[in-house]
């Protein structure tokens, strides 16, 4: 594969920004959906998208100029440290060693002890030696590289309970209609397979997505219990009254008993969140409101009220 910075078409100075900004560009020109008379347009989509997914990404850029990676992606053999005499300058900067199987002078005390050494270095990545030679094999896909994809999606309370579907953006700048089940928590992780990064000869990662939970404007969540503040105007607060909550579901009617307090906090019972073997509750907590503004009516009748029948709701605290 050429190098990334010739297929973006993007000197070695580049910022991030104008990396970003030729991906698009060139991904918009040459995605298949748009050149389907082309036979080759499949191919140059998918070095472009290597070339973002290498330098796309700063760690990744960062080991692709250092010479670690190669313009796949796959990590380049550069030797082993503190090699001796026994290697060679080879193409590129690198040392080249040749090994014999066996327990000859120069080599590594026989093929087990340098394939033990390969096995630390490359994770089991040695295959061994070759019958009849003093060659190893190195897979590219023993090396570990984490292809997956961490996003976080902030949904509503609503679409928490009842499920849906929401479009997530990914860093690489694709889109994807995510399904969201019912039911879900705040914290709780949704696996796409498959959907992650890809590297060439390995298999693409998987795509995770944590569900955040976005404050709801009037209901406080405790687990799977509901809080609600509800407003009462004084006179329901006095004389009683029956006034509409609203719910996750459909709003429902509580009956406000006469001199109820502001404060005072009324359950209702399943009217929470979905759980084990039911739901939780919701519990509706009065809060007296007062009209905006001075009325002079209003205050007139409380002086009265505050010199007929004066007391003092604080008589209790020190």
């Amino acid at each position: 594969m050429r190098d990334p910075y010739e297929v973006l078409g993007v000197p070695r100075s580049a910022s991030a920004a104008a990396i970003k900004s030729a991906y698009r560009k060139l991904a918009k020109k040459h995605h298949p959906d748009s050149n389907k008379n082309d036979p080759k347009a499949s191919a140059k989509f998918a070095e472009i998208n290597t070339a973002n997914e290498i330098l796309g990404d700063e760690e990744k850029r960062k080991q692709f100029d250092r010479g670690e990676i190669d313009a796949e992606g796959k990590p380049r053999f550069q030797g082993f440290p503190g090699g001796g005499g026994a290697g060679r300058a080879g193409p590129g900067g690198f040392e080249s060693y040749s090994f014999r199987s066996g327990g000859g002078a120069g080599g590594f005390g026989g093929a087990g002890g340098f394939e033990d050494i390969l096995n630390s270095m490359f994770g089991g990545a040695a295959r061994g030696a070759r019958s009849g030679g003093g060659s190893f094999d190195f897979d590219a896909g023993g090396v570990g590289l984490d292809l997956d994809l961490n996003v976080s999606m902030t949904v509503t309370l609503e679409e928490s309970v009842n499920g849906g579907e929401k479009r997530v953006r990914l860093p690489t700048g694709r889109e994807l209609n995510v399904k969201i089940p019912a039911g879900v928590i705040a914290g709780q992780q949704i696996r796409l397979k498959g959907q992650g990064e890809s590297a060439p000869g390995h298999k693409p990662g998987d795509l995770l997505i944590t569900i955040q939970i976005a404050p709801h404007p009037y209901f406080k969540v405790e687990g799977s219990d509901l809080r609600l503040d509800l407003p009462i105007s004084l006179y329901e607060a006095v004389l009683g009254a029956k006034v509409r909550v609203p719910t996750l579901g459909s709003a429902v009617e509580l009956s406000i008993p006469k001199n109820t307090s502001s404060g005072r906090t009324f359950r209702l019972k399943g009217k929470g969140l979905p759980k084990s073997g039911g739901s939780g509750d919701l519990f509706v907590t009065t809060r007296i409101m007062l009209p905006d503004g001075n009325d002079a009516e209003l205050e007139t009748l409380m002086t009265k009220w505050r010199d007929r029948h004066p007391y003092n709701p604080r008589s209790n605290l020190p």
